[in-house]
């Protein structure tokens, strides 16, 4: 899977903050290359965990969204794995969790802190 930066994510202040602070490890799965020339873009392990910042913010949702360690995620099950995207937070963190890493939301608290960097404006989990 060919993953690209979101548009505007290189110019904005947030995401810039976020891309600084990546973790070097994800539950034991230390950081590699990516293909994408773009800080905002992070990938860990094989097959990739991939993180990007500057995701569209969620509006209100039916999706599950979850409290983990404080940083309310909304979690969407995709073909091959769960896509768990910041809620109430601009701009938004996405982080693409391969369906081969069970439970995926034991992979979630590596990104608090970086989730975190990001003041809580909007709506959370109720």
């Amino acid at each position: 899977m060919k993953v690209v930066p979101y548009e505007g994510a290189d110019a904005s202040a947030g995401c810039a903050a976020v891309a600084g602070a990546w973790p070097a490890a994800v539950a034991g799965l230390e950081r590699r290359e990516t293909a994408v020339e773009s800080a905002t873009v992070a990938a860990w392990g094989d097959p990739a965990v991939i993180a990007r910042c500057g995701a569209p913010v969620p509006g209100p949702t039916t999706a599950q969204c979850l409290d983990i360690d404080g940083v309310d995620w909304i979690a969407v099950q995709l073909d091959d794995g769960i896509e768990f995207t910041t809620y109430g937070r601009d701009p938004a963190v996405e982080v693409l969790v391969p369906d081969s890493y069970t439970p995926e939301t034991l992979l979630m608290p590596a990104f608090g802190e970086v989730a975190r960097i990001v003041e809580q404006t909007g709506p959370g989990c109720t």
